[in-house]
């Protein structure tokens, strides 16, 4: 079978696709990437660079972590062993961990690039794979094209591995905790003093995920009073997928109406996604949190610098930045495109609606606990709940209301040809308002004058079209909304 990445890493069904031939076969794939390549993203000079200071010239490094999937230290243990036989040194994790954990101690350890075993926020029957190159953040096209290129000319047969053994022995893998440099850069990111003065009442629920043994313990460390959810792990998340949204967070909103608690936090499988609780139990969205980090870095840390986000991301935190005099780039949807722009030290911070997030001087790759920390942060600096905030930048930009809806198509075929009538023929007028500006570079995002818009995304695996809109009132939003549905039953 032909193993393909999509934005984020491979994913494939357990046992089905993914297997520990397959896995055989990419990481091997990777393996010739990381020690051929000069040309698909890693620089000559860098690379030797880096794999000098890994390894001493003798070999380059890569690091390895897993998330609390089944089997998940299996297949870790399994990419390993074909790096090791392939002469690449691996530093291992000792236990399950956050993917933004993976990505420090790459940067930490001036590896040239990291996987990690996970499947994000899918269910527990998918499991997959993460390749980043060496600055941290998710591959880039032109690299994930030459794994690819390099499967499709392996020769039948699976790829060999070298005995776990022999290359712990022969200094090939090195079990690590990538914990205490983790913590460390957390620390320098935040105002540990603040934290620990609030004296904060804090729920966290791990989901089962990579969270469950950093998040509270972090928080703990600062000696904040913490509640925890689904910290066990347990490899069928309880028979939900682990994404932090809403209707899925039901035990702790009931939590913190309980106990009072002043915000809670919640990561997905591998932790690089957040979900973020108000006082009383109260949602605070994605767009919401990334507009309120925004205004917290430049208010109260002082900070300066624009935002980059996803094409299909609320214009709030584009209101916030605007107010400081900063800019905003937009990107297609994927966070290795914003990450290559915080890589390049502009912008302050970069997130998507999807619930990823991350902020400069830290890794380019979504950081779920850092976005949680930073609105316990807020709540700390201001001393009132998120929706006092929120409220009060509501009254000054105006609101904005969003939401994302995802139809299925009866086939491929019907897809291909709402892209292809969006594309010929779109619609000019949309809730008796002319289109002023539409745009098509990651599907189609329709704008309106007055700031509403609405965004028809086709998936690139399924046969699934994601309707995303925004409006500055709720009454506003559900016409989008109608519009998004005339649009799909080929009325509009």
């Amino acid at each position: 079978m032909a193993i393909r990445f999509g934005t984020s890493g491979w994913r494939a069904l357990f046992a089905d696709e993914f297997t520990f031939p397959n896995v055989r076969r990419l990481i091997h794939s990777i393996a010739g990437h990381v020690k051929e390549s000069a040309d698909f993203g890693f620089p000559s000079k860098d690379y030797r660079q880096h794999a000098a200071v890994a390894s001493g010239g003798v070999a380059p490094t890569v690091v390895v972590g897993y998330d609390p999937r089944f089997m998940g230290e299996q297949f870790a243990a399994e990419a390993a062993m074909v790096f090791a036989q392939d002469a690449v040194r691996v530093l291992l994790s000792k236990g399950d961990v956050p993917t933004p954990a993976v990505a420090w101690a790459l940067l930490e350890n001036h590896a040239v690039g990291g996987i990690v075993v996970t499947a994000s926020h899918n269910p527990a029957r998918y499991n997959g794979i993460k390749w980043s190159p060496f600055w941290a953040g998710p591959a880039t096209a032109p690299i994930t094209e030459d794994i690819e290129r390099r499967l499709g000319l392996l020769t039948p047969g699976i790829p060999r591995a070298m005995a776990y053994d022999k290359a712990v022995r022969d200094g090939w893998i090195a079990e690590t905790d990538f914990g205490p440099g983790y913590y460390k850069q957390l620390k320098s990111l935040l105002d540990p003093k603040a934290l620990k003065s609030s004296k904060l009442k804090i729920g966290v629920d791990a989901m089962n995920g990579a969270a469950r043994t950093y998040l509270r313990p972090f928080l703990d460390s600062l000696g904040l009073k913490t509640f925890g959810l689904r910290e066990e792990r347990e490899v069928l998340f309880g028979g939900v997928s682990p994404e932090p949204e809403a209707e899925k967070l039901g035990g702790l909103s009931a939590l913190m109406k309980k106990e009072r608690l002043d915000i809670g936090l919640a990561c997905d499988g591998d932790a690089d996604r957040f979900g973020v609780m108000d006082a009383g139990g109260a949602w605070i969205s994605a767009n919401e949190v990334l507009a309120l980090a925004y205004y917290h870095l430049v208010k109260n840390r002082k900070m300066t610098g624009g935002v980059a986000r996803s094409l299909m991301t609320s214009h709030f935190v584009d209101a916030v930045a605007k107010s400081h005099g900063q800019r905003v780039r937009e990107t297609p949807v994927g966070f290795k495109h914003i990450g290559e722009l915080l890589r390049g030290g502009d912008f302050l911070l970069g997130g998507e609606e999807s619930a990823g997030m991350s902020i400069r001087g830290h890794v380019p790759e979504k950081d779920g606990l850092l976005a949680g920390l930073l609105m316990a942060e807020l709540v700390a600096f201001e001393k009132r709940p998120l929706a006092k905030v929120r409220d009060e930048l509501f009254k000054k930009h105006g609101e904005f209301h969003t939401t994302r809806v995802n139809f299925e198509l009866e086939g491929a075929k019907l897809v291909r040809e709402l892209n292809e009538r969006l594309r010929v023929k779109p619609p000019t007028t949309l809730a008796g308002a002319s289109v002023w500006r539409i745009d098509d570079s990651d599907g189609f995002k329709f704008i309106l004058k007055d700031g509403r818009w609405l965004g028809l995304r086709f998936s690139g695996t399924e046969s699934v079209v994601r309707l995303y809109a925004e409006a500055k009132d709720p009454k506003g939003l559900a016409a989008m909304v109608e519009e998004g549905k005339r649009i799909l039953k080929g009325k509009l």
